[in-house]
């Protein structure tokens, strides 16, 4: 089973909060990423703004489904 690593509120006012083709399977699990505070150890797909502002726009990492395990393992192994 496992549906604890999957949590979907399609009430949200920013329901997806990140563009996607695939709007049904969007995770909000990790609503804030809990691997922005590895700055650039998280393995996303970030940028930095002009003002050296970590920009995590264009990243899905946290808000796919398949993903809770790799998290999880990425916050274990970056304690």
């Amino acid at each position: 089973m496992e549906h604890y690593k999957y949590f979907q509120n399609k009430e949200c006012e920013y329901f997806p909060c990140h563009k996607t083709d695939d709007p049904d399977n969007f995770n909000c699990l990790f609503c804030y990423c809990p691997l922005y505070h590895l700055g650039d150890k998280c393995g996303g797909n970030f940028t930095y703004t002009s003002k050296g502002i970590k920009s995590c726009i264009n990243c899905m990492r946290p808000h796919l489904k398949e993903n809770y395990d790799l998290i999880k393992d990425t916050l274990v192994k970056n304690q």
